[in-house]
């Protein structure tokens, strides 16, 4: 299969429309060609196209920051020699400034298929700026690599956020190419958008249900973004983020792992299946211990699960990887009703409210958390009738069928 790069760089006819326009790129370490050179550096030596300046989204153009929530600076670029901005850092939005730089942005970006990612609302800003300065937007698309499945709860109205772009659901399955589609419809914007879709991506298709396995190599598109299996879980584990549980940060398995010092494996998972053994389908759960090097619990033995999907008993249509972490942190306050479990700090550039309802885009999760009356069945109900409704919406802007 090829990706909306490979398409750009070898065909000519598809480049045509950039000639004689300033062209600039959006792109992150994972931007990488199918022989694994920079999209910055594959663009730049084309002799028919111009790049006059580089954006670089949470964690870099081409990665600078392990931990999360650490700002990266404007630079000049040493071997290209033009500009790099940062849209994570003294500015999240591009400024006019910026904008007066090029003609047309190309985005290249991998994306994880859940709404938390930060990439997705770095492509609303530079989508509602390019409609605001009348410039072109470009996805040079790239797989959602854990395919078309849809779970979670939708955002709410008003609890929009660095994490929140929209009214998705936490695992949207949509391409960025797609999602851009998507934005500029839900916005209604007036701006020139096109997508250089990518070629024989197979959604659904094993083994790697979204991503071409064995065909592509995997590049950390975040510094804990290491593997496939982590994208996978990553819709349920990053409520974690939100909560006093490490998710395995300082690890080598981050976002694959929950735990705490105070945890007993053994007690929780038997707690899991005693309240929702079908919300644990289509993975392996593994009693494990881990002692992280940074970040939460940092030098302290932690006690906890991982989350296995990386053999035969991942089952896509099976595993819910949200609905997993929501039913470990219901399992986690029946255990414990008197544990502090929600983290409170600033997150994503949110200082007031909690970090698990900014993540959840709404408090609808953590108060379903904290009712003891509240079941499974109830979760259920909410986030089937969000998930219909999405899958109803998101038709009008699918590229792959």
């Amino acid at each position: 299969m090829r990706f909306g790069i490979d398409r750009l760089l070898e065909e000519p006819a598809l480049r045509a429309p950039l000639a004689n326009r300033r062209v600039a790129l959006l792109a992150h370490p994972a931007s990488v060609t199918r022989d694994l050179r920079h999209s910055f550096d594959a663009l730049a030596a084309l002799g028919d196209l111009r790049v006059t300046v580089a954006f670089g989204p949470q964690h870099g153009l081409r990665g600078d920051k392990q931990d999360n929530m650490v700002e990266s600076p404007d630079f000049t670029d040493p071997v290209h020699g033009v500009p790099v901005f940062s849209l994570y850092g003294e500015v999240r939005r591009p400024t006019p400034e910026m904008m007066d730089a090029f003609d047309v942005l190309l985005v290249d970006l991998q994306d994880l298929g859940c709404r938390v990612y930060t990439f997705v609302t770095t492509l609303r800003y530079v989508l509602e700026a390019a409609a605001r300065h009348g410039k072109a937007v470009w996805v040079l698309d790239r797989p959602n690599p854990v395919g078309r499945r849809v779970e979670g709860l939708r955002l709410r109205p008003g609890w929009e956020s660095f994490v929140g772009a929209g009214a998705l659901p936490m695992r949207h399955g949509l391409t960025l190419g797609e999602l851009g589609r998507w934005l500029v419809a839900e916005l209604g914007l007036d701006v020139e958008y096109e997508v250089v879709t990518l070629e024989g991506w197979d959604p659904g298709g094993g083994p790697g249900f979204g991503w071409p396995l064995g065909e592509r190599v995997w590049v950390n598109p975040s510094p804990n973004a290491p593997n496939l299996w982590m994208a996978r879980c990553y819709p349920g584990t990053v409520l974690l983020e939100g909560t006093t549980l490490s998710e395995g940060r300082g690890t080598t398995r981050p976002l694959e792992l929950l735990g705490a010092p105070d945890l007993v494996p053994r007690q929780l998972i038997g707690a899991m299946h005693a309240l929702a053994p079908q919300w644990l389908r289509g993975c392996r759960l593994r009693e494990c211990w881990f002692e992280p090097t940074f970040h939460k619990h940092s030098g302290r033995l932690c006690a906890g699960v991982q989350i296995h999907v990386d053999d035969g008993a991942y089952v896509p249509g099976d595993f819910r990887p949200w609905r997993l972490v929501a039913l470990a942190l219901k399992a986690v306050r029946a255990l414990r009703g008197d544990r502090e479990l929600w983290r409170r700090f600033a997150y994503e550039y949110e200082y007031e409210r909690l970090a698990i309802d900014v993540i959840n885009g709404g408090e609808t999760l953590r108060e379903w958390v904290e009712d003891p009356a509240s079941s499974p069945g109830d979760l259920e109900a909410l986030a089937r009738a969000d998930e219909a409704s999405w899958l109803e919406e998101r038709e009008a802007v699918l590229l792959y069928r």
